[in-house]
């Protein structure tokens, strides 16, 4: 089956049954192949899990080489709003294509994003009729909180990860979004990596395996 997304698909060793999916949204300007490479540690722990790491459905304005979620050329919130619905529909049409190929509902599911990837897979994974396994968050935020709050129909557990030292999206809005989450009853886990750009460190890596491990048992 070919699905409406091209993706990097990492598949259990040894010819494993599959019983969770892991789905690795990546940042402005990369691609599914960057972002796979954080399933290279995860897999070993991880031996029924099949990892999926779409491109985005746009070329990135500011670098064909890689691709976007979401157009950033104009700084208009509106605009950024009406190009994340965009994708949004795009990759609901892509979850249901890998819900059907691979016979697994949203609760074996594991939504992941790095920056702009974490943006998209906590409107995606809590606008969902249907909560996730979890949803994992990489150096993001959440893009509007209005229209989150309005179109929210499940409560998913959230982690939220990210550098104290990133310059590219503040941390603050780490703190902005887990109060968000909290008082939408949304369980949420947060950590504050010290020393930490914009990028995922092995210590976060870390940090996430073991919750998705913890949410696979549960």
């Amino acid at each position: 089956m070919t699905f409406c997304l091209d993706s990097t698909i990492i598949k259990p060793e040894k010819s494993e049954d599959i019983n969770s999916i892991v789905v690795l949204l990546h940042g402005y300007g990369g691609d599914g192949k960057d972002i796979s490479m954080l399933s290279l540690n995860w897999k070993r722990y991880m031996p029924n899990t099949i990892f999926i790491c779409p491109n985005g459905h746009e070329v990135c304005s500011i670098n064909p080489g890689g691709y976007q979620w979401f157009d950033l050329s104009l700084d208009d919130p509106k605009y950024i709003l009406e190009q994340c619905m965009k994708a949004e529909k795009k990759l609901n049409k892509f979850l249901d294509e890998i819900k059907r190929k691979y016979s697994l509902d949203n609760n074996r599911i594991i939504l992941s994003g790095f920056s702009q990837g974490c943006m998209m897979s906590i409107n995606v994974g809590l606008t969902a009729s249907k909560k996730f396994n979890s949803i994992l968050g990489f150096s993001g935020k959440i893009i509007d909180l209005n229209d989150l709050k309005q179109r929210k129909k499940n409560n998913t557990s959230i982690l939220l990860i990210h550098g104290d030292q990133d310059d590219i999206v503040s941390p603050t809005h780490l703190l902005e979004a887990k109060d968000f989450l909290l008082r939408e009853k949304i369980d949420v886990e947060s950590h504050l990596i010290r020393n930490c750009g914009h990028h995922i460190p092995i210590d976060a890596s870390s940090i996430a395996l073991n919750y998705m491990l913890k949410k696979l048992t549960i």
